[in-house]
């Protein structure tokens, strides 16, 4: 804890949280770079291997193609989600993870690992969305094997069922290829706000919380933001708690008072 002013006191990571999820950081950081390096070399290698005429069908080697491409790029992106995390752990551990102003202001930021898991999951959701995209166009794919048929009438029944399966398909495509858009551009907004300095006046409008030494913030017009207090080195915590009961124990609607009292107990232990 940092006392940088009179009344105002800046609280920064604490050093064993930083090591652990700075490490935990750096190494889905490298998963994803790993994968982007090996599905860019998987895209290469398999452009050479077939022709690029034009068809009326979609070859599964353009497929796969697609597919290494896709994965390289959310890769990339989560590389990117991962690198603006670290970043702001970094400034955190350097800068301070929490603020306190006097009895009225408030500043957060939430570096907690579950971020990360934010970040692997939304790449997960994006690479199945493709996924259920290309299972979508698997019939059209399969016209160039239907077209091959050595019987005239299977040829011709086998196409005409691929079209009309393909039809429905493409209609599943349209609409995985719609969420992965969507995604990509929320995003952009996620990878700007994540762990960002978020700042609350400390009204009766605005609530506190804390349950299993998790400090949860709500205000009216602001996002509501998870602060864990375990990130805080023992003596920041329980310095912390005393100022938030010296602070505002009296402000009605803030919080139950009980919540820093059994907080406090547990440090103790």
């Amino acid at each position: 804890m940092i006392q940088t002013a009179e009344d105002m006191y800046l609280f920064c990571l604490g050093r064993s949280a930083y090591k652990r999820i700075g490490t935990r950081g750096w190494l889905l950081f490298n998963a994803f770079l790993i994968c982007a390096f090996v599905s860019v070399l998987l895209g290469v290698s398999l452009l050479p291997t077939y022709p690029h005429t034009f068809t009326p069908y979609l070859k599964w080697q353009d497929a796969l193609v697609a597919l290494c491409w896709f994965i390289t790029f959310i890769s990339l992106g989560g590389c990117v989600l991962v690198g603006r995390f670290l970043y702001a752990l970094r400034a955190g551990y350097r800068e301070g993870m929490l603020t306190l102003v006097g009895s009225s202001t408030l500043v957060v930021r939430d570096l907690s690992h579950e971020n990360l898991a934010s970040i692997f999951w939304m790449v997960g959701t994006a690479l199945s969305c493709f996924l259920a995209a290309l299972l979508g166009l698997v019939p059209i794919m399969l016209i160039g094997w239907t077209l091959q048929l050595p019987h005239p009438a299977l040829a011709v029944l086998g196409t005409a069922l691929a079209v009309a399966l393909g039809a429905a398909g493409c209609v599943l495509a349209a609409i995985a290829i719609t969420f992965v858009l969507i995604g990509c551009v929320g995003s952009v907004s996620y990878c700007r706000k994540m762990a960002s300095l978020q700042t609350y006046q400390l009204t009766n409008q605005t609530t506190l919380m804390i349950d299993d030494f998790v400090l949860t913030i709500m205000a009216p017009g602001k996002p509501e933001s998870v602060v864990e207090l375990d990130l805080l080195d023992a003596d920041d915590q329980r310095h912390l708690l005393h100022l938030l009961r010296k602070h505002w124990i009296d402000t009605p609607g803030l919080w139950n008072p009980e919540e820093v009292e059994v907080t406090l107990r547990e440090t103790k232990r």
